[in-house]
């Protein structure tokens, strides 16, 4: 069934499973769903939400069972299955962590490929493009999937989505640390993003989408050249180009829908999807043409969103975004950083956003992304107890479903 813009959502949440003891990455999401299912599964149907495997051993995945839209009530569905899922961890001195990177895991040494079904993927991705990085093994975020039932739908959802793209994570990095040291990166996760297939540069293109609106022309101009790329890696024709395409958002015309990934995992529930919320009511301003037109939108080339991108994905929301013209593309006429784009996008269309949620996205403009909170809460002590002590408080905000606030 093809749904219409904004009639409903899907939205993929990924934790990474660490043992209590010492937060050491632990490989055992096999167990984790072995022990809710009854015996080795790669996904677990658990009512609203659906719990699933992915690459790596240490990552779980849960995500809506199938669209839905009652984004209101969700953060409370998935904190729900955090709680179940960590009860079942418990012996085996587990837990679930937040953030879309483990501030101390080596992945060259601490890396483990799911061994189970679709391994023989995994193995192909791992032959290809060698895992052992935090590219691949180090890596949690958000998935927002938005519909559309045709072309005229896809061009309008797609012109939005690439415009909004370079300042999303201003709202949501929370990857400033591998291997105990601040990279340099309030998103750490989308800069090693841009790079981890860089042996076969079709698969990424630039992050930023190209400039294609109509499916024929996302089969030539992305699906096309991808499929050439991989074929001489994938002999066995095992591997599907909707799920090689890597851009920052892809289209998913299997489903009819846009994938949004540009999006780091938070805390806690309540905040990913506050996040999303916030995304999705500005998506349908720029949908409905109400700061610029749809030509207007269309018209911006993918090297011009990446330069704001990488200074979003640097600085978070104290970026400076300073192309005056796309500024203007959300009703501002001077130049801003990332945080004040958002802060009159967010007095925009906050009407429309429930009290919940209105209040996390207040904290979160006011108190800053979960990289900066989590660099506020060390103070500059990268020690590694002092790693520790911030990241036990992020898996507590986890478990209660709290912001994070130093």
């Amino acid at each position: 069934m093809a749904y219409h813009l904004f009639e409903v959502f899907g939205i993929e949440l990924e934790y990474m499973v660490v043992t209590t003891t010492d937060l050491k990455v632990s490989p055992i999401v096999d167990k984790l769903l072995s022990a809710k299912h009854g015996s080795i599964t790669s996904d677990v149907d658990n009512g609203a939400i659906e719990w699933s495997n992915e690459l790596v051993a240490h990552v779980v995945e849960m995500k809506t069972n199938g669209p839905t839209d009652q984004l209101d009530s969700l953060s409370d569905v998935f904190h729900k299955n955090v709680v179940e899922m960590n009860q079942l961890l418990e012996k085996f001195d587990a837990v679930l962590l937040p953030t879309a990177s483990h501030p101390l895991m080596d992945p060259k040494t601490e890396m483990k490929l799911w061994q189970h079904s679709y391994s023989k993927i995994y193995a192909l991705y791992n032959r290809v493009f060698n895992c052992n990085g935090h590219g691949w093994s180090n890596v949690q975020s958000m998935h927002i999937n938005l519909p559309f039932s045709n072309d005229v739908e896809f061009e309008k959802l797609h012109a939005a989505i690439r415009v909004l793209l370079p300042i999303i994570p201003a709202l949501s990095a929370s990857s400033p640390i591998f291997e105990g040291k601040f990279t340099g990166f309030k998103d750490t996760r989308m800069e090693v993003y841009k790079t981890n297939q860089k042996e076969i540069p079709a698969m990424t293109g630039k992050v930023i989408p190209e400039q294609v609106f109509t499916k024929e022309a996302y089969d030539k101009k992305i699906f096309n050249p991808i499929n050439s790329a991989i074929k001489p890696y994938d002999t066995e024709n095992i591997l599907d180009h909707h799920f090689l395409n890597s851009r920052g958002a892809i289209a998913r015309f299997d489903r009819n829908a846009i994938e949004i990934r540009v999006i780091d995992i938070q805390e806690c529930p309540k905040a990913d999807i506050a996040i999303a919320v916030l995304v999705i009511e500005v998506l349908k301003k720029l949908v409905a043409e109400a700061y610029t037109s749809l030509e207007d939108q269309k018209s911006w080339y993918e090297d011009d969103l990446l330069a704001i991108l990488n200074s979003v994905i640097k600085d978070g929301e104290t970026a400076q975004v300073e192309n005056l013209e796309y500024v203007k593309l959300f009703g501002l006429n001077h130049y801003a950083t990332a945080q004040q784009i958002w802060t009159k996008l967010y007095r925009d269309v906050s009407a429309n956003i429930s009290q919940q949620y209105r209040e996390t996205m207040e904290i979160i403009l006011q108190e800053g992304t979960l990289s900066t909170r989590i660099l506020s809460a060390l103070d500059g002590d990268f020690n590694e107890n002092s790693i520790k002590r911030v990241y036990r408080e992020l898996a507590t905000c986890l478990q209660n479903n709290n912001l994070f606030v130093p």
